[in-house]
């Protein structure tokens, strides 16, 4: 078993499991501030449908990439690869969506998440659903992503979803702490902390994911002599083929093998391949660039007053005394 592959869901299930965490506690506390604890049960089984939702929804893109290999044993070498490229796509873009509007709204989650129970505590006979919805949306948001980014790495076997379960729990934990025992953390340099490694967790998956790509076209390429064109770029160099990432940057597979350790780890975590090509090493770049500074420039831009008012290490993330 390689524990390597279960860190990055780890880290993303811990980030996105805190700030639902966070979602739950601040009901909670709003809940008994308003002594309205019989609706608690409500609260817990938007977490559990929530969870269970993400779940099934993980099961769904397994079984939809097993299901299609069976029935086209043929293009069995395209549809895997091709269909982890596509959920790993869709893992880049929500994560990224995630990681730059959420801080944006991060500071005003306390608000809005009042605002929230406030308006289903008026609507006597529903109120539960309404708590209910809430919580369960919380809950699946988070859930999702991360189930995007498992799906995006489904030739790693168990492990990533080990990892995130080992988020999840930790996550859990930190809530309780939070909330139950009333520990203070700096909340925000928690996320922003967490924040800066998904963003190399992110960008290594981009790396993985144009390498997916890479490996259906050959494997289309391979399989007739009409599509051989679609592998535009052929070996002229170096002994490691490519079919549309273009020229080798480096190999460092004497030097630091990405299936022995330290490598294996870097691979993990932030998409280190020993033999890397051009288009790869661009897709990286550009996504730091882009992603990442638009992540930075979130985080550098609070005001001292809004990071004042957000850190938990000057005032419990579950009080909600006005």
């Amino acid at each position: 078993m390689n524990f390597s592959d279960a860190i990055p869901t780890f880290v993303i299930t811990l980030r996105e499991g805190v700030e639902a965490a966070l979602v739950v506690g601040i009901v909670l506390a709003l809940l008994k501030k308003a002594k309205q604890s019989r609706l608690k049960p409500w609260v817990y089984a938007g977490v559990g449908v929530g969870i269970a939702i993400s779940g099934l929804i993980g099961v769904l893109f397994s079984w939809v990439t097993q299901a299609l290999g069976r029935a086209y044993p043929q293009y069995a070498g395209v549809i895997e690869p091709a269909l982890e490229g596509v959920f790993s796509v869709l893992a880049i873009a929500m994560l990224s969506w995630m990681l730059i509007w959420m801080t944006k709204q991060a500071r005003f989650m306390k608000a809005q998440v009042e605002g929230a129970v406030t308006s289903a505590l008026t609507k006597k006979g529903n109120a539960g659903w309404g708590i209910f919805s809430l919580i369960f949306v919380a809950v699946l948001r988070e859930g999702f992503e991360t189930v995007l980014f498992i799906a995006g790495s489904l030739q790693q076997g168990l492990m990533p979803a080990i990892g995130a379960i080992g988020g999840l729990i930790t996550s859990v934990v930190i809530g309780v702490l939070l909330f139950k025992w009333g520990i203070r953390i700096n909340i925000r340099l928690f996320f922003q902390a967490m924040g800066v490694l998904l963003v190399l967790i992110v960008a290594g998956l981009v790396v993985t994911a144009l390498q997916r790509f890479d490996e259906a076209v050959a494997s289309v390429a391979l399989s007739s002599r009409a599509s051989e064109s679609l592998c535009f770029y052929y070996e002229r160099f170096t002994r490691v083929h490519s079919c549309i990432l273009g020229p080798m940057v480096w190999n460092t597979s004497k030097i630091l093998p990405d299936e022995q350790f330290p490598g294996v780890i870097l691979q993990s975590l932030f998409g280190y391949r020993e033999n890397l090509y051009i288009v790869q090493a661009i897709g990286y770049v550009v996504f730091l660039f882009t992603v990442g500074g638009l992540y930075f420039r979130s985080i550098v831009g609070d005001s001292p007053k809004t990071r004042k008012n957000t850190s938990v290490g000057q005032r419990p993330i579950g009080s909600v005394k006005d």
